[in-house]
């Protein structure tokens, strides 16, 4: 594919994508060349003075311009990047994915150096989406890309959310190649669990949590625990799995509670120790006067904009406040923030107002977040949506 031009940087506006932050902002912009280009054209990036930082895929619609796909002072074969990409991504994952797990993120969009690119893989089904008008331009190159390089029974796209629609795309769902299937069985850190490919969250599974439900299951040996937000099962089936003295899994989903269910019933779980519970967590928090040793929190994104943030800071304090009052002496809470507008150290500090509010004094354990099938590039700080800790109480 061609360069369509280029995009001029202002004085001193070159620091943070040398730096490699893939993301290059309108403001930053002086000029463009020609002076109209299509959403998603390749453009050579330079810097006040014409030297070449890489190349990007431009779009005038959004706050986002440019999202690079490569940093270098000579254009180079985006077809041949393409492919390039897409087997280190393979190689990166073959280190750290185990024998017990046939499922992950096998692309992490510009953690990958695909930026607008994700891909998941559930067995031997790949589920894409193409959250950018540049990446969305390239989907035949991808899809032949893939099918070349694993030979997957079944390409799936389910391309859709506010990205899409910012970049002035519309949602895809269907089949790409291969066979039509709804609906596959994968196995994480051991545990069998159905994806609905459809309909299921995200591309059909939480698969940032890999490494964090494996850590649950271990702290949970012998304890009373709860998975809050439980989605199907995952935090609480590795939890029963690895002999939790009791369960209770609460979602507000009658679906993903009965997915639950299902995921309980093939992995032959002891069903006397499992509770599942269609209810609002912090109203059940709230509410019960159970206590518990062990407790996760993963709600969805409360703060999917900046004018969500003082909103999302009051939910996150009420919700791991009564978290933290229905926490037996001892006892330990996971919880998450998933929101890209509140995150770090934002994150953080709602968590001591919590614990200030529920006259709790915690000690701070673990730092969590996404695993390491999710690479962020260094100098992409927003690429780390998923912020988490591990929280023990002080006797």
């Amino acid at each position: 594919m061609n360069i369509s031009g280029q995009v001029i940087l202002k004085a001193d506006r070159d620091g943070p994508v040398r730096g490699g932050n893939p993301w290059i902002f309108s403001q930053a912009i002086a000029r463009i060349e020609p002076d109209s280009l299509e959403p998603g054209a390749l453009v050579a990036v330079r810097d006040f003075k014409g030297a070449m930082i890489g190349m990007g895929h431009f779009n005038p619609r959004t706050t986002i311009a440019v999202r690079m796909l490569y940093w270098g002072d000579e254009a180079i074969s985006l077809e041949e990047l393409l492919g390039a990409r897409l087997a280190n991504a393979w190689q990166s994952r073959s280190r750290f994915i185990g024998g017990e797990t046939n499922c992950y993120r096998l692309v992490n969009g510009e953690g990958d150096g695909l930026p607008g690119l994700v891909v998941d893989r559930y067995a031997n089904v790949l589920v894409v989406q193409f959250l950018s008008a540049g990446m969305d331009s390239l989907r035949a190159n991808v899809v032949e890309a893939l099918t070349r390089l694993f030979k997957p029974q079944s390409i799936f796209e389910r391309s859709v959310g506010a990205v899409r629609r910012q970049e002035g795309l519309t949602d895809r769902v269907g089949l790409l190649a291969g066979e039509q299937i709804s609906e596959v069985l994968v196995i994480e850190n051991g545990i069998k669990i159905a994806v609905d490919l459809e309909h299921g969250q995200k591309t059909g599974y939480f698969l940032d949590q890999r490494e964090n439900r494996m850590l649950f299951a271990r702290l949970a040996r012998g304890l009373r625990v709860l998975d809050g937000c439980c989605y199907e099962g995952g935090f609480a089936l590795a939890a029963l799995a690895e002999g939790a003295q009791s369960v209770v899994a609460v979602d507000t989903s009658a679906r993903a509670l009965e997915l639950a269910q299902i995921n309980r019933e093939m992995n032959g779980l002891d069903a006397s120790r499992i509770s599942f519970i269609r209810a609002d967590v912090a109203t059940f928090l709230k509410e019960s006067r159970q206590r518990f040793d062990l407790i996760v929190l993963d709600p969805p994104p409360l703060a999917r904009s900046r004018t969500d943030v003082p909103r999302a800071e009051r939910l996150y304090v009420e919700l791991n406040g009564a978290a933290l009052a229905a926490l037996s002496p001892g006892g330990m809470l996971m919880t998450f923030s998933c929101s890209t507008h509140f995150r770090g150290e934002d994150f953080v500090r709602a968590i001591r107002i919590a614990q200030t509010r529920a006259s709790s004094q915690m000690r701070l354990m673990a730092r969590l977040g996404a695993g390491p099938d999710h690479p962020v590039l260094l100098g992409h700080v927003e690429g780390e949506y998923l912020t988490g800790v591990l929280l023990e109480s002080l006797r």
